[in-house]
């Protein structure tokens, strides 16, 4: 049976990518194979849809690193035909075909049952971003961040991960401070998301003192470079950082003043090969926390066949929160 996808490939005469009309038979091995309702456009998704960064590691490659879907195929006897389920990371789009197209096949240990109260599409409003924003959520959360703590700042906030870690902390009972580059267009999106307060990221993109006035009682930072150097820098004592994106630089140009001279923890966020007990329970939080007003508004639905040209605006800074892309639809 054939399924339409994009397909990326690159050889001597150099990068291609298109819809492809692709071949059940083709798919990798798997023992559970899917129907992909919706995928996501991330930003690993726009930086291998326009060969912009070494996302993709085999080729020929199906993008798309996140899919919700149903199970049309289990050679594993915890899954049946019908099951609703969510896939994100696990190498998708990047060493084994993923989710930008209209079937699937992994391995039966990658797909999650979706939790009550949150349909594909919701699934796939929040993908990895809202996984990764949750996951933020959780370690600070285990490493002591609690309602009333203070200010927590959040960079990158009008991505899609920022913005889903703004509601989330909102929802939990933290004064969010996000931060944006384009702060007089995104401060009604943001505040409506339940930031406190939107500061322009200027003020913490350019070379900074080791140690600042100290202000953030965490922060979860979405750019790296010297956002998250200048973050950990005005981080309060014995405060924490979590660390999750690249989307300025992959450097850390910073100092350790601030962490043996106040203690700040640097926590590092692996969305990508998370054990699935943790992402069963960041899951379920999500589907507690998100409400389908803010579902709506964190997210753009478009078509699979948009998928290129959506990336090329988010690379360039033009999409604002999450972008789902309809692969078979419901």
């Amino acid at each position: 049976m054939s399924f339409p996808g994009w397909l990326l490939t690159k050889d001597a005469s150099g990068f291609a990518a298109g819809i492809a009309d692709l071949d059940e038979a083709s798919l990798p091995p798997g023992g559970v194979r899917l129907r992909t309702l919706y995928s996501s456009l991330n930003y690993k998704d726009a930086l291998a849809l326009t060969d912009r960064g070494p996302v993709v590691r085999a080729w020929p490659m199906v993008p798309g690193i996140d899919l919700a879907g149903e199970v049309i195929a289990s050679d594993d006897p915890a899954w049946n035909v019908g099951d609703r389920v969510v896939v994100t990371g696990r190498g998708l789009g990047e060493t084994r075909w993923g989710g930008l197209a209209a079937r699937a096949q992994v391995p039966s240990d990658f797909p999650l049952r979706l939790p009550a109260g949150l349909s594909p599409r919701d699934a796939m409003a929040l993908g990895t971003a809202g996984l990764t924003a949750m996951l933020c959520l959780l370690a600070l959360e285990r490493a002591g961040l609690a309602p009333g703590s203070g200010d927590v700042l959040v960079t990158g906030a009008s991505g899609g991960v920022g913005g889903t870690a703004v509601r989330l902390l909102a929802r939990s009972g933290h004064r969010v401070v996000a931060s944006t580059g384009r702060p007089s267009e995104n401060e009604a999106y943001l505040r409506s998301l339940g930031a406190a307060e939107v500061i322009d990221r200027a003020a913490l993109s350019e070379p900074g003192k080791p140690l600042q006035k100290e202000r953030w009682a965490a922060v979860v930072d979405c750019v790296g470079g010297w956002t998250l150097a200048n973050a950990c820098a005005s981080t309060r004592r014995g405060g924490w950082v979590a660390a999750c994106g690249l989307a300025q630089s992959l450097d850390l140009p910073a100092t350790v003043a601030p962490f043996i001279l106040r203690g700040v923890s640097l926590l590092g966020i692996d969305s990508v090969e998370a054990p699935n007990p943790l992402r069963e329970a960041a899951w379920t939080r999500l589907a507690d926390l998100m409400d389908a007003d803010t579902l709506a508004s964190l997210a753009t639905e478009i078509p699979l066949e948009h998928a290129a040209a959506a990336a090329a605006d988010l690379l360039d800074g033009k999409v604002r929160g999450r972008m789902i892309v309809r692969a078979a639809g419901e």
